[in-house]
């Protein structure tokens, strides 16, 4: 509670100033609101966005600023109030709009102004809406107007009657008239601002979504089967399943309606507009009604669900994309080893690359050890051979095709702890090999050389490698080509950025892809970084930083906590301590009249520490907490310790496998219904998030993570679907009852 309290007071006196007067007050209030959130923490974070400061940057080094806010709050402030602004914008060119037709109340006005829901605005919007040519402009240009408008009053008076004031020579007859009022009526129901929201509220409590095969497409949309004649609730229809049946339609092969019950939306839309059912125009105004719901109501509508499902369904499927890929980003690292890698294959063979203890490619062959050219001795001699002349630390096995095989092969052949086996994930490989990046580092290597050395570099190091690939090619995700893209990109960017600032970044050794997603830089500075690199060697110290062209200090400001300089003279430089705080540990030594050197070596000095001493106008106990955790284990890597992994050596393909086999897996992939588990037979399974423990979940990233060994228990194989169902509950209870 006493360090909680401290926190607060720093947060407090450390933001005693005119807090950004031209920022939108009515902006902060909501999002204080919306997110839970200080309305200061919100000021200051918008502050340090529009100034240029990273979320990397403002989580770890501003936290006195945010009130200890972390990148998802951070990156939440930031989305929201980029919606708050583009509202502001659509409102300003409503105003204009409405202004320049000479229709702008002064209580519309009002209206307008105080709303930042976006669909208010467009129905307060809607009768005002510069229109094409529709039915009820054409009859209003006949002078119907009137007519519809004693219909909708729904006196005891004859229409016919009425109708007949109308006939011209463009209005032949009594029908002629009341259809076109008729039609002004449908289109004013239509933009009536209560019909509206009655239908709205109808959609959200009762909408059901149905799917129907497309007349003639059932045999060529096969795959689609579960979906030719499906109906559920709305709001029961996961992101999985909505995305599943768009990607149907989108092919043509679904139709796909979102409706509630029909009658139910008409009696809410009569209770709206029927005044008195008694009255001639009664049954008119309800034909005019039925017609605004079947052509215009329903339609716009269900486009609104529709839009507002898919959105939804985008959101949870690009954010188990980027837990996906952030778990794969964060995977643990090798390290700098002497790596042996192969890029299996039967009919080409398998491509071998021997690296150094910093990846650079030291030699390369081809063994064949599999059918159809099996040379297996000579393979044995080959692979032993570089083993012994490479000094090899450890092998890399893609596990793409052939990579089962391979590691066996590999197993036969190594008897002893060293090199250790792994097995690495291809996914994305030949997506690199076949790049301008894999070109510019490789360029008198093919394809399959580069693709067996992205193989050897992610085991030593998953993160700097991954980054060189578009991350919607790593496969850790689904539906990713059927969101929105644009969004994805920035998602997956952010959390490519995160990552590699979490980490840190060698800047002697780190290649412009990685040096790109470093706090501040971007692809420019990435590369006046390589190119100064070049010139004047190795960087000794973080403020020779300043010397590369267009480092700016703010951009270094922004980067220079996340770059790390191995051996530098100041031990501060290896470390995530800002350079803005080197004044704050060298007073520390100094005062225990020791180095900073020694303080960083010695956990009995760094004891003697009294936090309370250090707070500055711009360093409080958040940023001192940081830097003594920084100074016990400077430069750590927050990643795990890697491990090996052994498929069971009893399956090989789909055919060995029979219900009830308990096998080991890696989970490859994970969804919202479950994830997908890589048994060693060339078919990932699937554990249903029913089939992934005893307790409720409701993610499965409850349970596991990306790339994590698991026991599986096998349920049901259906060989001609290639379908593989697992669960790991099972196995649990295997285990309970065999205790």
């Amino acid at each position: 509670m006493f360090s909680q309290l401290l926190f607060l007071y720093d947060f407090i006196i450390f933001n005693r100033f005119d807090f950004l007067t031209f920022m939108n007050e009515t902006h902060v209030k909501l999002l204080a609101e919306r997110l839970n959130l200080p309305e200061l923490c919100i000021k200051n974070t918008l502050k340090l966005l529009m100034e240029g400061a990273t979320v990397p940057f403002i989580s770890r080094y501003r936290k006195e600023m945010t009130g200890g806010l972390n990148e998802v709050e951070i990156i939440a402030i930031r989305d929201q109030w980029k919606k708050l602004v583009e509202i502001d914008k659509r409102r300003e060119t409503i105003l204009r709009s409405i202004e320049e037709q000479g229709k702008l109340t002064e209580e519309l006005k009002k209206r307008l102004e105080n709303t930042y829901r976006l669909q208010e605005l467009e129905d307060l919007y809607l009768p005002y809406k510069p229109k094409r040519k529709t039915k009820a402009s054409v009859a209003r240009e006949k002078g119907l107007e009137p007519l519809a408008l004693f219909l909708l009053e729904q006196t005891p008076r004859q229409v016919e009657e009425e109708a007949k004031k109308y006939i011209t020579s463009e209005v032949p007859d009594t029908d002629e008239a009341i259809k076109g009022a008729c039609d002004i009526i449908a289109e004013m129901v239509n933009e009536n601002e209560h019909a509206r929201h009655a239908i709205r509220r109808l959609f959200a409590d009762e909408a059901r979504i149905f799917s129907e095969v497309v007349k003639g497409k059932a045999a060529e949309g096969i795959k689609y089967n579960d979906y030719f004649n499906f109906e559920e609730p709305l709001r029961h229809c996961p992101s999985h399943r909505f995305l599943a049946m768009r990607r149907g339609m989108e092919e043509g092969f679904l139709k796909i309606t979102i409706e509630p019950d029909r009658r139910k939306a008409l009696q809410a839309l009569k209770k709206i507009f029927i005044k008195n059912s008694s009255s001639p125009s009664a049954r008119y105004v309800e034909k005019a009604i039925e017609d605004a719901y079947r052509r215009l109501l329903q339609p716009s509508i269900e486009t609104e669900f529709f839009n507002a499902h898919k959105e939804k369904a985008d959101e949870e499927a690009i954010k188990v994309f980027a837990e996906n890929l952030r778990q794969l980003l964060m995977a643990p690292p090798l390290g700098p080893k002497r790596i042996l890698a192969i890029d299996p294959g039967f009919r080409t063979g398998c491509k071998v690359v021997c690296l150094d203890e910093q990846g650079n490619l030291l030699h390369h062959e081809t063994i064949y050890p599999h059918p159809p050219h099996e040379e297996k001795e000579k393979a044995r001699e080959q692979i032993l051979q570089l083993i012994e002349t490479y000094r090899t630390e450890a092998i890399a096995i893609g596990n793409g095709t052939a990579g089962r095989e391979t590691e066996e092969f590999i197993r036969q052949i190594i008897h002893e702890p060293t090199p250790v086996i792994y097995m690495v994930s291809e996914a994305g490989a030949s997506v690199y090999s076949a790049s301008e990046v894999a070109r510019e580092e490789f360029p008198d290597e093919d394809v399959t050389v580069r693709g067996a050395v992205s193989i050897g570099r992610r085991l030593m190091d998953p993160l700097a490698e991954l980054v060189k690939i578009d991350p919607k090619s790593i496969g850790v995700g689904q539906y990713q080509h059927d969101v929105d893209q644009k969004r994805l990109k920035e998602s997956l960017d952010e959390v490519v950025e995160s990552c590699v600032n979490k980490v840190g970044v060698n800047v002697n050794t780190a290649s412009k892809h990685l040096l790109m997603y470093v706090s501040g830089l971007g692809p420019q500075l990435a590369q006046a970084i390589i190119e100064y690199r070049k010139k004047q060697g190795p960087f000794t110290s973080r403020t020779e930083l300043l010397n590369v062209p267009r480092m700016g200090t703010k951009a270094f400001e922004q980067c220079a906590g996340f770059l790390r300089i191995p051996g530098a003279q100041n031990p501060l430089d290896n470390s995530a301590v800002h350079p803005e705080s080197y004044p704050v540990v060298e007073k520390m030594a100094s005062d225990l009249n020791t180095s900073v050197s020694m303080l960083m070596q010695d956990a009995g000095l760094r004891k003697q520490i009294n936090l309370q001493h250090y707070l500055t106008d711009t360093i409080g106990l958040p940023t001192l907490h940081d830097i003594m955790q920084e100074l016990e284990k400077p430069g750590r890597d927050p990643r795990m310790q890697i491990s090996s992994f052994e498929f069971s050596k009893e399956v090989h393909s789909i055919d060995d496998l029979r219900p009830g086999m308990i096998l080991p897996g890696i989970v490859t992939n994970i969804t919202r219904f479950g994830c997908f588990v890589d048994i060693g037979v060339k078919q990932d399974g699937l554990v249903h998030i029913s089939q992934m423990s005893h307790r409720f979940i409701k993610d499965p990233a409850e349970v596991v993570k990306l790339h994590q060994p698991v026991k599986v228990k096998v349920l049901e194989i259906d060989v001609a679907r290639k379908r593989i169902q697992l669960s790991m509950k099972a196995v649990k209870e295997d285990k309970n009852s065999s205790s």
